[in-house]
């Protein structure tokens, strides 16, 4: 993921959606949610480490080591965590990483890099989600008794957490809007660098973004996609 720029309005914006989050978490089983909320960090931390590590891995191998000066190389989740993508994430569903800074004039064949760089990030989110749900199937065929116990059960909801997240994750970041890595995808394939849809986009996106957010826009987006993807990896391993 690109950079991201939080303006105070914005700020605004995004603190009125984690409020209206934790108010239908009040009006509900407030431990109950305390405990879901606690069982998503690992997903979170997982998800968004492997995410930045990946865009900060590909980058260095074709040719900009400008990751790798700025320590960003690394699954340490201290060196990729952004505080207000963790908000995000825990009370809306959705959020982010530091970004990876880049700098395509060091990249071998600048397009085809951008374009491996931008896609490096949601791929290993999928991976992750593959490689979580196949732990998950085998520790309930193996071990039935204990995952059906009471701290069986917070294991279940903790790796379906894992996955969960990093779908939402990959689905999000696949969205074509500004600084999302779905909209370089989108430049990289069809050349719009040098457009005026990128001059437009890349001035506005962020506050379509915020838009589709407040008014529930993405949920329409992610909920199905998130959900087709979750039960067709499990059918996989079922």
């Amino acid at each position: 993921m690109k950079r991201i720029v939080i303006n105070p309005i914005n700020l605004v914006v995004i603190a009125m959606v984690v409020l209206s989050a934790l108010r239908q978490a009040l009006v509900g089983n407030f431990s109950q949610w305390v405990v879901d909320t606690v069982l998503m960090l690992p997903g979170i931390i997982i998800g968004l480490s492997f995410h930045e590590f990946a865009h900060a891995k590909v980058a260095t191998l074709c040719g900009d080591d400008t990751p790798r000066l700025q320590g960003r190389v690394t699954v340490n989740p201290i060196a990729h965590v952004d505080p207000v993508g963790i908000v995000m994430l825990l009370f809306v569903g959705f959020g982010w990483g530091r970004p990876v800074e880049i700098n395509p004039n060091n990249f071998k064949k600048p397009r085809r890099d951008h374009l491996l760089v931008s896609l490096a990030g949601v791929t290993v989110n999928l991976i992750l989600a593959f490689v979580f749900t196949g732990l998950w199937v085998l520790l309930v065929q193996t071990a039935t008794d204990f995952m059906f116990s009471d701290f069986g059960t917070l294991i279940n909801t903790m790796m379906s957490g894992i996955v969960s997240i990093n779908l939402v994750l990959m689905v999000f970041n696949l969205l074509p809007i500004p600084p999302l890595d779905g909209f370089s995808v989108i430049l990289d394939l069809f050349e719009l660098r040098a457009s005026k849809f990128h001059q437009f986009m890349y001035r506005y996106g962020y506050l379509i973004l915020v838009f589709m957010i407040v008014f529930d826009i993405t949920d329409v987006i992610l909920g199905p996609a998130v959900n087709w993807l979750y039960m067709t990896i499990l059918n996989i391993f079922m």
